[in-house]
């Protein structure tokens, strides 16, 4: 196999690389998102007594705690659990820090690739002056 043939097809292959990791860096960041939304955003229950009631963010409340509606009969605490918005922010971890390297890796790759192909063009560059100096 040609050297340009290799060149080409690592290229490619360091491509997706680097987009399977900025794939996975877009997922991290949606799974960030969706923590943010269970903890910043207002909601509301259904009352087993057919009434809806309105709850504040869980990371934002006007009261001690998210969970001191237990106490006064209310349904909020219930709805969005802290373990489920955990859940989704330790899910993102691992998917974040795979996509890193993952990206990461491609960059590099391609970029020395890049450097690989320059030096190589400068060494025939510099055979060639070295020819046409000695002939």
């Amino acid at each position: 196999m040609r050297s340009l043939a290799y060149d080409v097809r690592f290229r490619e292959q360091s491509t997706r690389i680097r987009d399977w990791g900025a794939g996975l860096l877009l997922l991290g960041a949606l799974l960030w998102g969706w923590c943010a939304v269970l903890l910043l955003t207002s909601y509301s229950v259904d009352n087993p007594r057919g009434s809806t009631t309105e709850c504040e963010s869980r990371l934002f409340t006007e009261s001690g705690t998210a969970n001191e509606g237990r106490w006064k009969g209310d349904h909020c605490e219930n709805e969005r659990d802290w373990p489920e918005a955990l859940a989704v922010l330790g899910l993102s971890v691992p998917v974040s820090l795979v996509g890193t390297a993952l990206f990461t890796t491609g960059v590099v790759s391609r970029r020395m690739s890049a450097h690989a192909q320059a030096m190589r063009e400068l060494d025939d560059l510099a055979d060639r002056a070295t020819k046409r100096r000695t002939a």
